[in-house]
């Protein structure tokens, strides 16, 4: 490949893009016109026009997507790897994909897996930020969160993601607190440390989930919560509730963007569970990087 090539993080709601002079990133853009909003014939001309400054100074660059894109309503479905799975076995799963401005293109895999609780699992996307978070800090053996819609908790035994489970706090967060009994009629939410804090150490009592986020009403209802704290309340209870689960005899960490790794570090911090955090666009870029140079392996 060439030096200058670019990394796309195409995922259900959002386009992102990013130029790269090896693993330096050059310039980036980003677009709401995540797969949701595409059909399967508009994916490779949506692409053209959004990369048409960069493709008209450099050329036809080398192309590596990641995401959502790879899914059965995507571009071009690439089916999942079955963990474990390291970069050269996603690597080599990669399809290659034909561009009308002859830019060679691929679409990487997802990961599948078995959970910890006996349940079918999948990623795709966020198996890129573990190999980045990888070869960033090298380690043995790890447990890595992925906060977001769809949180994830991977395990990673030399490299290779061996297990994760989802839990959708993210979703369940945006659901509950617009669509549900708990957000309604509430003055304009205010981020309060304490409330979070409460939240976070109610979940521990092994409440069952659906009597637990009632309490997001209740204790308003009581007056042991201000009504502008609600979301800062419900937000601990779901995060908390998820740390219930993590297996914390290994290294753990948190890849994501900062206003959620410091959100899941005070949590943490509050159980007195010790957690590294990392960027989770540089770790983007160094998995995408690590994929890359396999990708130009296989081209040789």
């Amino acid at each position: 490949m060439k030096k200058h090539w670019i990394a796309i993080d195409w995922g259900t709601t959002n386009f992102r893009a990013f130029l790269l002079q090896d693993q330096r990133v050059i310039a980036k853009i980003a677009h709401p016109c995540g797969l949701l909003s595409m059909t399967k014939e508009t994916f490779a001309t949506t692409l053209g026009a959004h990369l048409t400054p960069w493709l008209d100074e450099y050329g036809p660059l080398p192309i590596v997507m990641a995401g959502m894109v790879g899914s059965q309503q995507g571009w071009q479905e690439v089916p999942y790897v079955v963990a474990p799975a390291g970069a050269q076995r996603l690597a080599k799963r990669a399809m290659r994909i034909a561009t009308p401005w002859e830019s060679p293109a691929w679409i990487t895999p997802g990961v599948s897996t078995v959970s910890q609780f006996g349940l079918p699992d999948v990623m795709r996307g966020e198996e890129v930020q573990l190999l980045g978070l990888n070869a960033l800090h090298p380690e043995t053996q790890r447990v890595v969160i992925l906060p977001g819609t769809h949180s994830k908790h991977s395990h990673l035994s030399y490299g290779e993601i061996t297990q994760f489970s989802t839990f959708m706090t993210g979703e369940l967060f945006s659901v509950l607190s617009k669509h549900s009994l708990l957000g309604r009629v509430l003055p304009e939410q205010q981020n309060d440390k304490d409330s979070f804090i409460n939240g976070v150490n109610t979940a521990q009592r092994g409440t069952p989930f659906s009597h637990l986020i009632f309490s997001a009403r209740t204790r308003r209802l009581t007056g042991e919560l201000a009504p502008q704290h609600i979301h800062s309340y419900l937000s601990g209870l779901l995060i908390g509730y998820e740390l219930a689960a993590v297996d914390n005899e290994n290294t753990l960490w948190v890849v994501g963007s900062p206003t959620l790794t410091a959100r899941y570090q005070l949590a943490a911090q509050t159980l007195q569970i010790p957690l590294h955090a990392a960027d989770g666009d540089t770790c983007f870029i160094h998995g995408m990087a690590t994929l890359q140079t396999f990708l130009e392996e296989t081209e040789s």
